[in-house]
């Protein structure tokens, strides 16, 4: 048995290693030392997935459903073998377009919109802080059990408490100490794969002595189970619907390994090379079935040992602690730790990047009392971040004595299923817009609230369960747990079908009814452009700064261009002036930007010759483009267009009165006019050019004839000179 003050102290030494840990790493980083850049640590660092709910809660869910636990595995198998195609897009959009979180990439995706990122921030807020709270339920209950004190809500108050504010710490001194939550956190990334091995290396161990020091072996437990009518744990139909339970759980876990936003952060945004998802294909799944491998063999260990069905969810503990083996509970104490910590950790980093960015900065905007807090973006998500544990705190103590940890789970996993349609069809089909993805996670959002959150609140009772019996205002097709009629099926699985069918509905509905203007239409072109799994990945650079045009092939294109308008060398001679000027000479490749301007000075040189309308002309049909260069040529207008709406659009807000002429035609009609006169310049350039250089032919016949005659001048003084002399 362990005091209260030992299971503390083990957790701060063990907080302290991982801390000390992420340190190590970053200043060897730093010294370029070590290269954390490994396709091994990028796939570990993706079984953050498997937290407090797969440690404890698997098992619990395997004793009362048998293998039906294997559906969010089966799904998540699914998906990180798709993920082949979604993932590396998403790590694509990533390195484009800056993307910091699953909001930030949701509304990239349609004309980033900030109310679809403040709508999913607020579905994965209120979604994740009672997962977040089932991780610090599974902590203080397993210290409970450890140090045999009674559960309640008093000292589950204090212990919850205190690990509460070490956690809070921890999430912030490891995750949070610069602003920019694009840049890869590889020391945080190594200690959280460092808690990952633990938490593996803790259930295989744990696993291992139940099943062959406390019995005989898997096949041991499997008779014995047969023997004593606990045959549902080793069915795969055991229980009511459950086909209709197995196809909702794997479609959960699908979602859930990419969309949950530890997920996205891990797999997308902390990616240093997309290639490194192929070690992901193979090294996740061998971890997720070695992590799951004795789960079945536990829950029937417990039931088999005679501890109470209700405690089931902590038969990792229990069984450990009933045969006296104080080491074996306290390796099970840790990995459940692990497993927890790893989530809060994660899960903390994006929420509080979402909430700050996409809800308080919008309000600090908005509110011009707010402005000075701009710059205290780094502090307000710390403060974020110590908020959201907080709610989980909070939740967890008024819901811990009630809810077992499957069920806080499907709550959250639910809520986050609602981003699956506006990110995986607006990964591929280009007709999904702003309007379709609004409409569809709002009344998935609803459905999600109505037939699940709200039916948890009744059931604590914080409304009147006549809604649950009679629905409201006495219309029973309303009915949380039987919408329309739909009744008899598991709560999750009704809400699942119903936020589906009325989220992929609204969405399809939406976007089919609405059409988008030039700028969406433009900004949906541009995303699914440069996510293309064809394409080199732009390595976050802005756009239109990656040097990628070969410059040989574009001046081979241009010589012939101007060998057909002038002769050979003087079409060579403009052609090194461009070269000279533009200042790539010594290049061998070039950026959009400077392939733009490369163009347009050519065409300044043949309109010399040619005039500025066949100069132009010439042009258009003598120069072509790739398709990654026509797809940024058009990103770049797009990004010229959108901000001349938002300067027009402040405009109009500030009630500043201009012309009666849009923005963009006064635009065009300056750089009309400046282009005339520039044309002008040039040609009064060329006359006074050519005035010179008759001024210069005429001013050197002068200097040749006064030459000649100078010569003239001595050479007849040389042949006066002799006569001169006979004369004296």
């Amino acid at each position: 048995m362990y005091s209260p003050l030992t299971m503390i102290l083990v957790v701060t030494a063990y907080m302290a290693l991982l801390f000390a840990l992420a340190q190590w790493v970053e200043r060897r980083i730093q010294n370029k030392q070590f290269n954390a850049n490994k396709p091994w640590l990028y796939a570990l660092s993706l079984a953050v997935f498997h937290t407090s709910w797969t440690f404890y809660g698997s098992v619990g869910f395997a004793s009362r459903s048998g293998p039906q636990y294997l559906g969010i595995y089966i799904g998540a198998l699914l998906s990180i073998l798709l993920g082949w195609f979604t993932v590396r897009r998403m790590i694509q959009a990533k390195e484009t377009f800056h993307i910091t979180s699953i909001a930030d990439f949701i509304a990239s995706r349609y004309n980033r919109s900030p109310t679809i990122a403040a709508l999913v921030t607020l579905i994965a807020l209120l979604g994740l802080v009672p997962y977040i709270a089932l991780q610090l339920t599974a902590i203080v209950s397993s210290i409970q059990i450890i140090t045999l004190q009674q559960h309640g809500a008093a000292t589950w108050g204090v212990h919850g408490l205190l690990i509460t504010g070490l956690i809070i710490g921890f999430v912030i001194i490891i995750g949070m100490r610069r602003l920019d939550p694009t840049e890869r956190h590889q020391g945080m990334i190594s200690a959280l794969v460092a808690e990952c091995i633990v938490k593996l290396a803790a259930a295989l161990t744990v696993g291992i002595f139940i099943t062959w020091f406390m019995f005989d072996g898997i096949g041991d437990i499997s008779q014995q189970l047969r023997d004593q009518g606990f045959d549902h744990l080793l069915s795969f139909s055991a229980g009511e619907d459950s086909g209709a339970r197995w196809l909702t759980l794997i479609g959960l876990g699908f979602v859930g390994l990419q969309l949950l936003p530890r997920q996205f952060h891990v797999a997308v945004v902390e990616n240093g090379d997309k290639r490194h998802f192929t070690t992901a294909l193979w090294l996740f799944p061998l971890y997720m079935v070695l992590i799951s491998l004795f789960v079945i063999p536990i829950a029937g260990a417990g039931l088999l040992s005679g501890l109470p069905a209700a405690e089931a969810d902590y038969f990792v503990l229990l069984l450990p602690q009933q045969a006296g083996a104080d080491l074996i509970t306290l390796i099970a104490f840790i990995g459940g730790f692990s497993a927890a910590t790893g989530m809060i950790l994660i899960t903390t980093l994006t929420l509080a990047t979402m909430l700050t960015n996409h809800l308080l900065l919008p309000l600090i905007e908005y509110s011009s009392t707010l402005t000075p807090l701009k710059h205290s973006l780094l502090q307000i998500r710390w403060l974020s971040a110590a908020l959201i544990v907080l709610a989980g705190y909070g939740f967890a103590l008024e819901f811990s004595d009630r809810y077992i940890l499957v069920a806080i789970g499907l709550l959250s996993f639910t809520a986050i299923l609602q981003f699956a349609p506006a990110a995986f069809i607006g990964l591929f089909w280009q007709g999904g817009n702003r309007v379709g993805a609004l409409v569809g996670l709002g009344l998935g959002f609803l459905a999600w609230g109505w037939t699940l959150a709200l039916p948890t609140f009744i059931d604590h009772g914080w409304f009147s369960p006549t809604l649950l019996e009679l629905g409201p205002w006495g219309i029973e097709a309303l009915r949380p747990h039987a919408l329309l009629g739909l009744e008899g099926l598991p709560p999750f699985v009704h809400t699942s079908i119903w936020s589906m069918v009325l989220n992929i509905g609204g969405y399809m509905l939406g976007s089919w009814l609405y059409h988008p203007d030039k700028q969406e239409r433009n900004q949906t072109s541009e995303f699914l452009n440069a996510i293309e799994l064809n394409q080199q990945s732009s390595r976050a650079r802005p756009l239109g700064l990656d040097a990628y045009i070969e410059l040989s092939a574009k001046l081979n294109e241009a010589e012939i261009l101007l060998a057909s308008y002038l002769n050979e060398q003087p079409a060579r001679e403009a052609l090194d002036t461009i070269v000279e000027d533009l200042q790539v000479y010594e290049k061998r490749q070039i950026t959009i930007i400077e392939l733009i301007e490369f163009h347009r000075m050519l065409e300044h040189k043949l309109a010399g010759s040619i005039g500025s309308a066949s100069a132009h002309q010439a042009i258009e049909n003598g120069i072509s483009y790739s398709k990654r260069e026509s797809s940024d040529l058009k990103a770049l207008y797009s990004h010229i267009v959108c901000d001349l709406h938002v300067e027009e659009n402040r405009q109009n807000r500030s009630g500043d009165s201009q012309p009666n002429m849009n923005l963009l035609e006064e635009l065009q009609n300056k750089l009309n006019r400046l282009q005339t006169t520039a044309r002008e310049q040039e040609e009064k350039i060329g006359k006074m050019e050519q005035r010179l250089e008759a001024s210069y032919d005429e001013s050197f016949s002068y200097r040749l004839e006064a030459q000649r005659l100078k010569q003239e001048n001595i050479e007849l003084r040389l042949q006066l000179n002799p006569l001169y002399s006979d004369d004296n």
